[in-house]
């Protein structure tokens, strides 16, 4: 699987290891910065991933900051993109399997490390589970996002 993964200065920690952990699961890995723990502005590099995603350069993406909430936000601004901040091992089911999630966001500043990679890991091995109950959510989001409307 092709993979696309970023971070700010605050998840540039994070990157690496999960990285390693990418290619190790043997995934085609494409690193989209930040390089370093320099300060840097996170929606740079949630719209990189998040284009990725819609040019179907990569079929999944990664994005860590320190909450993996204002990554989430900003690559939910990319058309296409399903992304969620994950807290969790049950979040990092869910988002698959129920909402065909298909940018992971993590935060170093919420989990740990090992937290962080088992979340990928849990993340990568759901896959959705497309009933009409979820199918039906994901598509009203699908409406919305093309023509601004939605129907009861």
């Amino acid at each position: 699987m092709k993979i696309a993964i970023g971070s700010d200065h605050a998840g540039f920690a994070y990157k690496e290891p999960i990285i390693e952990l990418l290619r190790q699961l043997e995934h085609e890995v494409f690193d989209l910065g930040t390089n370093s723990e320099t300060s840097t502005d996170y929606p740079v590099y949630a719209f990189k991933v998040g284009e990725a995603i819609r040019d179907k350069i990569a079929d999944l993406g990664i994005l860590i900051c320190g909450t993996g909430i204002g990554v989430s936000i900003a690559a939910n601004k990319v058309k296409g993109v399903r992304a969620g901040a994950c807290q969790s091992e049950f979040a990092a089911k869910m988002m698959r399997e129920h909402n065909d999630a298909n940018i992971l966001c993590l935060g170093s500043r919420i989990n740990t490390l090992e937290e962080a990679l088992n979340f990928v890991k849990i993340y990568l091995q759901s896959e959705y589970s497309a009933g009409p109950r979820h199918q039906r959510r994901i598509d009203i989001i699908y409406k919305y996002e093309e023509d601004g409307k939605w129907e009861k």
